[in-house]
């Protein structure tokens, strides 16, 4: 009777797989705060290769830091954009604080205020502002704009302000931080190209 072939101590053999894909984790270092990965920066292209079985091919490392850098590089778009809307917003509710500030000093004044409203393609017109009420309509977008009185918009306008500060900080940092991954990724490529370059050449004499 034939002997089974599962039964008793023997082994399966130990088949090598070829590495098809690369984790980003691979190539990356954690993250910052805002969840935007590091770039790993490899120090020995040869000993990164081989700590992978089989070794990792230049090619499917340079895909890997490939596919990273396009990440960042729609990172670095979102983020620019981001930038350029503080850039206009921030100065605009600078504006809308310094016009509430001026019309509070025309109520203490018990003066009215002069303004020219558009009417047309570079026709205005003249308007006195009655201040002695102290209410102002702010326009919040999306079609909606909400009475405040002078004291309660200039602490909204003044929270905004605030918080948009804050938020085109973050931003500039993200920003610069994305361009340094950018850099890296780019750098890491090059790396890696030329050690493939070298190894062929080392193998193309033996």
């Amino acid at each position: 009777m034939a002997e089974d072939a599962t039964s008793g101590d023997a082994k399966p053999s130990k088949k090598t797989t070829p590495v098809e894909d690369m984790s980003l984790l691979s190539i990356t270092d954690g993250e910052n705060d805002r969840g935007i990965p590091v770039v790993k920066f490899i120090s020995d292209v040869d000993s990164f290769a081989n700590s992978f079985t089989p070794p990792a091919t230049a090619e499917l490392m340079i895909g890997a830091y490939s596919e990273l850098h396009s990440k960042f590089k729609t990172f670095e778009t979102t983020l620019t954009q981001k930038k350029n809307n503080y850039l206009q917003k921030i100065p605009d509710i600078e504006k809308s604080l310094s016009l509430i500030k001026h019309l509070v000093k025309k109520k203490e004044e018990n003066e009215t205020a002069t303004t020219r409203y558009n009417l047309a393609d570079s026709i205005y017109g003249k308007a006195e502002i009655d201040c002695s009420a102290g209410i102002v309509n702010l326009w919040l977008g999306a079609n909606v704009m909400l009475e405040y009185t002078y004291e309660e918009a200039i602490d909204f306008l003044a929270q905004n302000e605030a918080s948009a500060r804050k938020e085109f900080q973050v931003v500039k940092e993200d920003l610069a931080f994305v361009r340094d991954q950018i850099v890296t990724s780019e750098v890491s490529m090059t790396r890696i190209f030329n050690w493939d370059v070298r190894k062929r050449r080392e193998e193309g004499k033996e």
